[in-house]
């Protein structure tokens, strides 16, 4: 098992500008209500940062570490999803729903099915349906059954990134509680955008939502670090 400090000791310098990066969206805290390329920039920067924050550890890690890899790839979709939710009132929210969509998709293939964790997936399906009946009576349209698929995919990734939490025994590891903790945050992230657009204005809500949001891709990132699968030999299997 690698100790935190060990942990912080080897990533933390490697994630100095995500952390600079995400200050500088909170400073400038460009207003929304102006949607530009430079404010899409400066709220992809963080997300950005990440994916070289992934590239650091060399192309190598990626290409022998499929879940890093399918992790890498939701950052992306995320990015796309971030610029649009920019534009988001003037017809382009549904665009970054289905960008997010995909990223909890490949985040979920990232964690894997092993272990199945059912009492688990049964906590979230309930949970899910709980926060679904919340929103469903200030749902209209296609809204309806789109929140409603969000939903379930994004409560899916939460399943899987949880399932292997273990925090006693010989079996645990620090990137299984990064990335169930991630997906909490990402879970909490999206469920204030959802009450905050469909239900009721929510106090602070940008401020909840980014600093959830950006801790929640942080700790999928860290995930990565130390995938679930075994390390294959990129160059043995090149050479094969």
């Amino acid at each position: 098992m690698v100790s935190p400090v060990t942990v912080v000791k080897s990533e933390g310098p490697k994630l100095v500008p995500f952390f600079k990066a995400t200050c500088v969206y909170f400073v400038l805290w460009l207003p929304s209500s102006s949607p530009s390329w430079v404010s899409a920039l400066v709220k992809c920067l963080p997300i950005f940062c990440l994916w070289l924050f992934l590239l650091a550890h060399g192309l190598g890690f990626l290409l022998a570490r499929p879940s890093a890899t399918r992790i890498f790839v939701g950052l992306v979709f995320s990015a796309i999803g971030d610029a649009f939710l920019i534009w988001q009132d003037q017809g382009y929210f549904v665009h970054g729903l289905l960008m997010f969509a995909v990223t909890h998709m490949f985040y979920a293939s990232a964690f894997g099915m092993r272990p199945l964790a059912l009492r688990t997936g049964l906590v979230m399906a309930i949970l899910s349906g709980l926060c679904y009946a919340l929103l469903y009576p200030s749902l209209s349209g296609a809204f309806t059954y789109l929140v409603g698929i969000y939903m379930a995919i994004i409560s899916f990734m939460g399943w899987r990134a949880m399932a292997g939490l273990q925090l006693v025994g010989a079996t645990w590891r620090w990137t299984e509680l990064a990335a169930g903790s991630g997906a909490l945050l990402f879970i909490v992230s999206d469920l204030t955008i959802a009450i905050h657009k469909f239900c009721f204005p929510v106090p602070y809500s940008r401020a909840l939502i980014m600093s959830t949001y950006y801790a929640a891709q942080m700790l999928i990132a860290l995930s990565a670090v130390e995938s679930r699968e075994p390390v294959k030999d990129f160059r043995l299997s090149k050479a094969k």
